[in-house]
């Protein structure tokens, strides 16, 4: 075995000084010049190395600001920079502002074409509650007619539309299917883009839960709308022979929480649009913060702040006159018969209560009677607008006026002028015995002013997040500025490079 070893290692030995007969194939190849990717990588790495050590020419100084506007920082609480920090960005992407925008302006749409639907008596015209197939109107004569047959067994064609024909009940058929489509359609058009910019990571953790809140909200209110018009499908809801239609407390609960659903995407969405604004010029947006930090105008806050309650509040009285049918009672105004108000035997008839010891009396008058109920809305109404020419008023004395913003001092005159409409309406409305026209305008503008009253508290706060943001793009602008800068930089370069 020792042997067969020596003879191995003379063999190895002894060719390992023979020269290999490809070697002179190899030294004689002709060399392949390297490609032009490999020219551009080289000249990328020689041209950065050279920008970053020494900056030469008119994009040296742009090249360094980029380099140190992209450095990254080591996190805070981590001195070797292995923590991992969080995939959501700390601003939203500005295209979820224009949409949140664009969705609260659909949800004012629905909000009005849902008040033509009750004016019209369309609501109660679909008996049926279908999330899916319910999106189709019917296909033929005999789906028309079985969708007919169903509403003819309803109470509000038994009691109010005794001699309606099939005609007469398509029209108000599709008022009531345009409804719901559209429901549909906001609901649809806000679920998914949510779902797709909190994948993709277009949003805040904060506006994640935001967008996640609405959109359970528009689930809800669909519940909401169906609950609603199954109380006007039943003959036991009121006494016998009185005017079929839904309960008022669902009617109030659903515009309720559409006037929320609107308030929250339209204040998410100019959050949004504003942190922008406020970035793109971080000095400005000091000033204007420090300036809104201002004590003289702590009580402007809280008193639009507590006029918004105000406004939402006179709502909801609305809706209660809307679903009673109190304004066709008293149509004269500032009196109502024979004085400012009826005689207090009819404001609080034992007749609503239902309790032996008239315990509820006044309560279930003041939500169930269409005197009183008329008469409260009135008295909210009156209550809001002078709310309003106080706050009018108040924001023009010395102090509050040198300490208000521009913007807000031209929200607050906007305010003044919606409420004058609002109310021109309102009284309009009762005058002529609430024509579909100026009630629909009357509805329009309630969520109008209540759009008023938000935009002037929204410009008389910034959150702190947003100032957050804002401190820290002045103590590092660059970082705030590098997609600028780095646009600049691309266009020199591709002037001096001629191409």
């Amino acid at each position: 075995m020792a042997f067969f070893q020596l003879g191995l290692r003379r063999v190895a030995a002894h060719l390992s000084r023979v020269p290999l007969a490809a070697a002179p194939c190899l030294r004689q190849q002709v060399p392949v010049p390297p490609s032009r990717i490999l020219q551009l990588s080289r000249a990328v790495r020689s041209y950065a190395s050279t920008t970053a050590t020494e900056p030469k020419g008119p994009i040296g100084p742009l090249g360094g600001k980029i380099a140190e506007a992209v450095k990254p920082a080591a996190p805070s609480g981590s001195s070797n920079g292995s923590h991992k920090s969080s995939s959501f960005p700390e601003t939203n992407a500005k295209v979820v502002g224009y949409w949140l925008v664009g969705s609260a302006m659909s949800v004012f749409g629905i909000v009005v074409f849902g008040g033509l639907t009750r004016l019209t008596e369309s609501g109660l015209s679909i008996t049926e509650w279908r999330p899916v197939t319910g999106s189709l109107p019917p296909m033929s004569d005999a789906d028309w007619q079985s969708e007919f047959d169903k509403y003819r067994a309803s109470p509000e064609f038994k009691l109010l539309n005794p001699h309606m024909d099939l005609a007469e009940f398509k029209k108000i058929y599709f008022m009531e299917w345009t409804h719901r489509l559209w429901g549909r359609v906001v609901g649809l058009t806000f679920v998914l883009p949510t779902l797709y910019f909190i994948a993709r990571r277009r949003v805040t953790p904060r506006m994640a839960v935001n967008l996640v809140g609405i959109s359970a909200l528009i689930g809800f209110q669909g519940f909401i709308g169906w609950w609603m018009v199954k109380s006007g499908l039943k003959d036991d809801l009121f006494a016998p022979g009185s005017h079929p239609r839904v309960s008022q407390y669902r009617l109030t609960a659903h515009l309720a929480t559409a006037f929320v659903c609107y308030a929250w995407m339209l204040l998410s969405g100019l959050g949004v649009l504003r942190t922008h604004r406020l970035l793109r010029d971080p000095e400005a947006a000091a000033k204007t913060i420090a300036a809104l930090k201002s004590p003289a105008l702590n009580m402007l806050r809280r008193s639009v702040a507590g006029l918004t309650v105000l406004v939402f509040t006179t709502v909801l009285s609305g809706a209660l006159v809307a679903g009673l049918d109190a304004g066709l009672i008293y149509n004269e105004f500032p009196m109502m018969g024979n004085g400012l108000t009826p005689p207090k035997s009819e404001l609080f008839d034992k007749f609503y209560s239902r309790r032996e010891d008239g315990s509820d009396l006044w309560w279930r008058n003041m939500l169930e009677n269409p005197s009183l109920v008329q008469l409260d809305h009135r008295i909210l109404a009156t209550t809001t607008f002078t709310a309003v020419v106080a706050l009018v008023l108040y924001s023009r004395t010395g102090r509050v006026k040198a300490a208000m913003p521009k913007d807000v001092r031209k929200g607050v005159t906007g305010l003044l002028h919606l409420a004058l409409v609002q109310v021109s309406l309102g009284i309009t409305t009762l005058m002529y015995m609430v024509p579909i026209s100026l009630a629909a305008a009357h509805q329009a503008g309630a969520l109008a002013l209540l759009t008023g009253a938000l935009v002037v508290g929204h410009r008389l706060r910034v959150p702190k997040a947003t100032q957050a943001l804002v401190q820290k793009a002045l103590q590092n602008p660059s970082r705030v500025q590098a997609g600028a800068i780095s646009q600049k930089l691309a266009k020199k370069a591709a002037e001096n490079k001629g191409i």
